[in-house]
Parts: C-alpha cells; structure tokens; sequence
C-alpha cells in the first residue's frame, strides 16, 4: 500500500473529470462565489451520508462519484479563494488547469506530511467518519464565512477544503481497495 501513488490514481481519475467538464463547459465556474461552492460540497456530502444511512439511491448513483465532486470542487474553491471570482469566465481551460494541478499538488503534500505524523490513521477509519468530518468541516466553513474569512486561532477556508479533499481521497483509496 503505497499512499501516494493511491492518492495519484485517485486525482488522476478526478482530473480526467475536471477535464471533460472543461471541455463541456470551459471554466464556467469562474463566476461562483466561495460560499456557493461550500454550498455545492454540501450538497454532495449530505447526499453521501443520506446514502450511508438509508441504503437506497433513488437516481441510481452511489456515493463513490459524490466524493469525486468534492474534490473537484475542492479545488475549484481553493482556486476562487485565490483568485476571487469572476462575473465572467476570464481564464483559459489551460490556466484553470494549470491551477487545478497547482493547488492538487499543494494539497498532495498537506496530506504527506499529516500522514507522516498521524501514521496513516485514516486507514482504520471507516468511510461513514470522513463523511461525518467533512460534513463538521463545512460546518466550519460556513461559520468562518459568516466571519468574513478570519478566524481567531483556527485554521482557514483553505486548510478545511484541503483536508475535505484529503478525506475525499481517502474514501476513494479505501473503494479502490474494496475496503468501504
């Protein structure tokens, strides 16, 4: 079990769908304020707990593409806040993926050196608790921009999206394994 290259397989299939999204749409998301974004991860992360608890998916999707979505999403957040938004698209696909590789690689490496200090831990949390985190983390999310972006001692917007992305990941890892 080699976690970076895991993590590398899982944004590779994430970037492949950040990609054809592009060419569908180019980046459209440019006009998206953050909090619409948070709003948009909290759509999917409701969906895939709704799932865990009830079992059934009435539009016949399990969870695992709802964790590609926060990723994805992830990213396009960690791009806005870097960026600002736009009242129209003002980028080229090749810049908003220049950054979606800028900010996956940051994030990538967050991710290393927590693994490091935690000694893989997420690896014997089930998938229900990531839910339950990122769902906790938007929360906080949420709170931090109702405050305008500051915080006294916590982290940021940023770190809370990197560490959902994190977690998303993770999700992906363990389905690919066969370890949900």
């Amino acid at each position: 079990m080699d976690t970076s290259k895991q993590y590398d397989q899982v944004v590779s299939q994430c970037r492949a769908l950040f990609i054809n999204k592009m060419k569908d749409y180019g980046p459209s998301w440019r006009i998206l304020r953050p909090t619409s974004l948070t709003d948009q991860i909290l759509i999917k992360a409701r969906r895939i707990r709704t799932l865990e608890i009830n079992g059934v998916t009435q539009v016949g999707e399990d969870i695992w593409p709802e964790f590609m979505g926060i990723i994805n999403y992830g990213v396009i957040g960690l791009i806005q806040l870097e960026k600002g938004f736009s009242d129209f698209i003002d980028m080229t696909s090749e810049q908003a993926l220049a950054l979606y590789d800028k900010w996956i690689g940051e994030t990538k490496d967050l991710m290393m050196a927590k693994n490091t200090d935690y000694g893989e831990a997420w690896r014997d949390m089930r998938v229900s608790s990531y839910t339950d985190i990122i769902l906790t983390k938007l929360a906080r999310v949420k709170e931090i921009e109702r405050h305008h972006g500051s915080t006294l001692v916590s982290e940021g917007i940023d770190a809370n999206l990197q560490d959902m992305i994190n977690y998303s990941v993770f999700a992906l890892i363990k389905h690919m394994e066969g370890n949900e």
